[in-house]
């Protein structure tokens, strides 16, 4: 079963972006990729049970077990040794990526506190998106009384996208609350 935002990608987005964009074949219009939910956890050094409450924030969101990042490097000033495990990351692909993204732009994003939107310069000059989410609490999936701490967390939506205005057409035609006048 798709889901019904890629139907919607397919009957809609689709024909949208080549006509815009002045596209012949439907493979040159951008698509969303991946999307990757990414949290660093700097108090894993301290407090080992951090990252526990990390790993189990981000399955219950995106519904996928994540993997955990290591440092590459050691840092003196950050106490942080190369090796040691500090976050969590998970990359959504297929029906769990749209089902994720759904989730995000319908219900979490609008339950954020004084939403006005989501910036529309985000984007790395190649068509991603990255946006960072101050606290988990947004996802009515996570309950407040058995989260050990507020924590924030990125998202990436890699897109096939050569450039960051067909890339952020495409986010908004899926409707990617972008805030006006910036």
């Amino acid at each position: 079963m798709a889901h019904y935002l890629f139907e919607q990608y397919r009957k809609e987005v689709l024909p949208t972006l080549m006509k815009d964009f002045d596209l012949g074949n439907p493979m040159q219009a951008p698509k969303v990729e991946k999307i990757v939910v990414n949290i660093g956890v700097g108090e894993a050094l301290d407090n080992s049970k951090a990252l526990d409450g990390a790993v189990d924030d981000v399955m219950t969101i995106t519904g996928q077990r994540p993997v955990i990042t290591k440092a590459k490097k050691s840092i003196a000033n950050f106490k942080l040794r190369e090796g040691r495990s500090i976050g969590a990351k998970v990359t959504l692909r297929g029906e769990r990526m749209w089902s994720f993204f759904d989730r995000l732009v319908n219900v979490a994003l609008p339950r954020t506190r004084d939403f006005r939107g989501v910036s529309p310069n985000s984007f790395d000059g190649r068509g991603n998106y990255t946006l960072g989410i101050r606290e988990q609490l947004i996802f009515p999936e996570i309950n407040y009384d058995t989260i050990d701490k507020v924590r924030g967390f990125e998202v990436t939506i890699v897109t096939t996208a050569p450039n960051d205005e067909q890339g952020r057409r495409l986010l908004s035609l899926l409707g990617m609350p972008f805030r006006k006048g910036e």
